[in-house]
This record gives structure tokens, sequence and C-alpha cells, in this order.
């Protein structure tokens, strides 16, 4: 259970370059534009107060604002290809508290790249956030039958276990692949780590098929596909 009392404002930065999807977050997908898919989650979330797009660019504020998101006006410095997400959250931030005249509790940080989110994600994921006294949160998938490898030195060595004395899959250790779709955290972990994750440290585990991220022209017909399929239009 989540409590109604906390102000938790959910923000979704969207600059306007992108290099792999020309104007990547109001591209078309599924009949609405990119970043509508977040805005319309959130909204939709009933422990989020309200929902903000950090943007550089007026034709992502003006969508924004039609899909009933908040926007706030992210200077140049904060929008370029080298800019770190967490400036644009920290610029956020402050002029949200400014223009509400409240602290905010708890930001929910949405990529507006991860549109695959079903209906009560974003709640569960506060929920979780909140039960578990937690300092800040990231969505995950499970990785249970997965077995790691990575170059070193020109050498290809397994990670997540010993390919010398292979174990059975069961006496595996699982691990937990960041997806990118839900982060929470407290303001005071954002601002003093410059970083959307620290102090205790808690996941929320999602479905493999939501895990996709719209980088490339071929993942917007991935994320179609399953915006139909799992019928979240």
């Amino acid at each position: 259970m989540t409590d109604r009392c906390k102000h938790i404002v959910a923000i979704i930065p969207a600059r306007g370059g992108s290099k792999g999807i020309p104007r990547k977050n109001v591209v078309d997908l599924a009949g609405k534009p990119l970043i509508a898919w977040s805005i319309e989650r959130a909204k939709a979330a009933k422990s989020v107060s309200s929902v903000w797009v950090s943007t550089d660019d007026g034709e992502i504020a003006e969508v924004s604002r039609k899909y009933g998101a908040q926007v706030v006006i992210r200077p140049p410095e904060f929008a370029t290809d080298k800019s770190q997400s967490e400036d644009a959250l920290i610029h956020a931030l402050d002029q949200i508290e400014r223009e509400t005249g409240r602290k905010v509790d708890v930001v929910v940080f949405l990529q507006a790249t991860s549109p695959l989110r079903g209906k009560g994600d974003i709640d569960e994921a506060v929920g979780k956030f909140i039960a578990d006294g937690a300092d800040s949160l990231f969505s995950c998938l499970k990785l249970e039958d997965y077995f790691i490898w990575e170059e070193r030195d020109g050498k290809f060595d397994s990670v997540n276990y010993d390919y010398r004395n292979r174990k059975p899959r069961q006496d595996i250790m699982p691990q937990y692949l960041e997806n990118g779709s839900i982060y929470a955290f407290k303001p005071n972990v954002l601002r003093k780590e410059r970083n959307r994750l620290g102090g205790k440290i808690t996941i929320y585990e999602m479905e493999e098929w939501k895990s996709h991220q719209i980088d490339e022209p071929e993942d917007l017909q991935i994320c179609e596909h399953y915006l139909k399929e799992k019928k979240l239009e």
C-alpha cells in the first residue's frame, strides 16, 4: 500500500536530439507519440501526485501538455549528447518544488523509451519502494537461465558461472538486469549522490517482454507488437 499523504511526482526526461531515430520521443508508436505512453501510464497511477516532462524541445513540450503532463523547460547545457539524466532530474525537481511550493517525497523517473508498462506497474513499484523502506528502486528482469561471458584482454571468460566447473542451473545465483523502465528514489539521494540510485536499494521485477526499449527503428515494430498483443492501448 502506498501513503497517499506523500508527494510523489513522476518525471520523464525527453530531449529533442536523438540519433538512432530522428525525433524519437514524438515518433508514432501504435497511433500515439512515443512519450504519450509513459505520460498516460504515470497519470493513471494512483500513487503519483503529478506528471512532469523535462524537455528542451517545443514540439515535445506541446505533445506532453496535450497528453496531460506539466512541462519543465530544460536548459541547453542539460540537453546535449553527453548530458546525464541526473542533471535534468535535479533541475526538474528544483523547479517542481518551486512551482508547487511543496517538498517532494519520492521521485518516479520514467524513461520515455520504455513504453511497455502494465497498468499496475508504477503503483506496484512505488508500493514496494515504500514497503521495503528503500531509498531508491530500479525495475529489472530476473536472469535465471543466462550464462554471461566477457572479453578480457582479448580472451573470453565466463562471468556469472565457472565454465570449468559447470553447476546445475538451479544452483547458480540469480542475477538482475536493470531494464530502465521505472526508477524511484528519495530526492536527497539524487541531490547528494547525483545518482538515481543510492542508500538502501530495492528492486521491482518485471516480465521479460516489458524490458524492450526504443533505440533503433526495428524496436518500434517489436514494441508495437506487444502493445497490441498485451492490449496495453
